[in-house]
């Protein structure tokens, strides 16, 4: 059996090397793969939760879009869209809502965090929390399930919302008859989580990533603020507590990742690691960034891909939507 596997990134920032090691390249490696069907989406309509200016959102979709097919995304072997282009997904979103119990959704974890900050600092429990962030599960919900997919590689951090797609599709498919396919949380422990510049997790919200296609100068620049201890040259280092060798290892080879490992050892100068880690991903990014730069200037050959990719999808979101709404009694008369 083919299995379908389903991948999403928010478009409100610019694709780093977290990105890059821990969602870009697993996910379009598994596309290649000739017993799975992916299907990987831009989700526009989850970056407004977070996101109120118009022109991040449609620079970061630019972005991202054209990240994936620099890096070699066949967009013929898989199907590549933005979210917002299959408006089959927002219709099933309101059904799911219908179905899911507010109590699943008191229990989501960004809702729960937000509501712990606001009453931390003397606020109304509620105060600043929209709509979109409190349903956030659904909508990720809707997309999981419009597709049938039968497996979504996620953080640790996202597999409470796998889970609670499928606890609403569980509980449509006791009432109405066997519509959705249930999908199961994948969590790969062999693809790293980067650390970024201040050794915290790479991320857009703590400010510390390393843009993937910055020019070498720049890229190097960025590597160079990575933090570290004040260990003179000469003095052994610890590796297994270095982000220096923590990104090393998420692009280097086995006999490289030995290679950098012993030279920690024999006290390798914070400097001199930090320019072979800049050689070692400029050999990894280089090729990409050209095609990536010719995408960025040519948003119309971007554009037609997803285009594309949504009639693609909508092949299936449509033929999935008719059945729900048979389901529920949403039908012609006659």
């Amino acid at each position: 059996m083919t299995e379908r596997v389903l991948t999403g990134i928010t478009t409100t920032g610019t694709p780093h090397l977290g990105n890059y090691v821990g969602a870009i390249r697993p996910a379009i490696a598994s596309s290649l793969l000739e017993d799975k069907e992916s299907f990987l989406f831009l989700a526009d309509l989850h970056a407004l939760i977070k996101c109120s200016e118009p022109e991040k959102i449609q620079t970061s979709t630019r972005e991202i879009a054209a990240t994936w097919l620099a890096l070699g995304l066949d967009v013929n072997k898989s199907v590549f869209y933005r979210q917002s282009d299959v408006p089959e997904i927002s219709e099933l979103c309101w059904v799911l809502n219908c179905m899911a119990a507010k109590g699943l959704m008191n229990r989501a974890h960004a809702y729960k965090a937000a509501v712990a900050a606001n009453i931390e600092e003397g606020q109304d429990a509620d105060f600043g929390v929209t709509m979109g962030l409190y349903s956030y599960p659904v909508l990720m919900a809707a997309d999981i399930l419009m597709f049938g997919a039968h497996k979504v590689p996620v953080g640790k951090d996202q597999i409470q919302h796998v889970e609670m797609a499928r606890d609403i599709a569980q509980r449509f498919n006791h009432h109405f008859g066997e519509v959705f396919v249930l999908p199961e949380a994948v969590v790969d422990d062999n693809v790293a989580v980067l650390q970024g510049l201040d050794g915290r997790k790479m991320s857009k919200s703590y400010g510390n990533t390393i843009p993937l296609f910055l020019p070498p100068k720049k890229m190097q620049k960025s590597i160079n603020k990575i933090k570290t201890n004040l260990l003179e040259p000469e003095e052994p280092k610890d590796p297994d507590t270095s982000t220096v060798f923590q990104i090393w290892q998420a692009f280097a080879s086995a006999e490289q990742t030995l290679e950098m490992r012993k030279a920690f050892t024999d006290g390798i100068a914070w400097g001199e690691a930090k320019k072979q880690l800049g050689v070692l991903i400029e050999s990894h990014i280089a090729p990409a960034r050209e095609k990536y730069e010719t995408l960025m200037a040519n948003p119309s050959e971007i554009e037609a891909a997803l285009q594309a990719g949504a009639e693609k999808a909508r092949l299936h979101s449509r033929a999935l939507l008719a059945d729900v709404k048979h389901a529920i009694g949403i039908r012609p008369l006659v």
